[in-house]
């Protein structure tokens, strides 16, 4: 087993969640089910603590973690306002509206290729700049694994991931790990396509050969040309799903 692998495979056990966290993930739930709408009021307190089984002081810890988040605007004297949360909300907004995948924007994906083809490039060229030897070890146990769709996504995850921790910037890292879920989701159907893994596949073995010769700016240029083609690849997905 490799050992960027045997994560993966080991029991993920989850503590259960508190009090405050269960009506936090409740209360987005409700937001983005339009149960509380954009730029509509809440129950009061009393009213809304009883529609969501909670007591009044877990209500109000989870009321200013949102607000905190960018959800909700706490207004005193006045009830308390859903924001509109694609304009007010921060990254923890972003992360848990991809953890909900039935509630994603008809573009979300897209968008967010759109992003990695910005940071891709940037965090690979500083991984290999500072730490080519362990980007060549990831990927020579990478490309010895890589056989099928789910084993595609886990390796190109793992790539993506390890390269923002070599980096040696820490923002990298928690950008891309607000869509680790989302990742795993979109990545199954990307890499069932046959012709993906293909170009994945020469990826890899070309940054391979950038690693060991610690080239970071041909790595840049070759991470930014697959990631835009990778881009392609998602429309021409979502292409034939809508024509199907």
């Amino acid at each position: 087993m490799t050992s960027y692998q045997s994560g993966d495979r080991m029991q993920q056990w989850q503590p259960p969640q508190k009090p405050a966290e269960l009506t936090e993930a409740r209360l987005i739930q409700a937001i983005l089910d339009d149960v509380f709408p954009i730029n509509s009021n809440l129950p009061s307190e009393r009213v809304l603590a009883v529609q969501l089984g909670t007591t009044r002081p877990t209500l109000r810890e989870a009321l200013q973690r949102l607000s905190r988040d960018g959800w909700l605007e706490i207004r005193h004297g006045k009830p308390t306002r859903v924001r509109d949360y694609w304009q007010e909300g921060n990254l923890s907004v972003l992360a848990a509206v991809a953890g909900h995948s039935e509630h994603l924007p008809q573009h979300f994906v897209r968008d967010l290729l759109q992003v990695r083809i910005l940071l891709a490039p940037t965090y690979i060229r500083l991984a290999i700049e500072r730490e080519p030897v362990q980007v060549e070890s990831l990927l020579t146990e990478i490309l010895v694994t890589i056989q099928d769709a789910p084993s595609f996504t886990r390796a190109d995850w793992q790539l993506h991931f390890q390269c923002t921790r070599f980096s040696g910037n820490p923002v990298f890292t928690l950008i891309l790990n607000g869509f680790k879920d989302l990742y795993a989701l979109v990545g199954e159907v990307y890499f069932s396509n046959p012709e993906a893994c293909a170009v994945s596949r020469n990826f890899y073995t070309q940054l391979l050969a950038c690693a060991r010769s610690q080239l970071p700016q041909e790595a840049e240029t070759l991470t930014r040309q697959v990631m835009e083609q990778s881009l392609r690849f998602w429309l021409d997905t979502e292409r034939a799903a809508s024509n199907s």
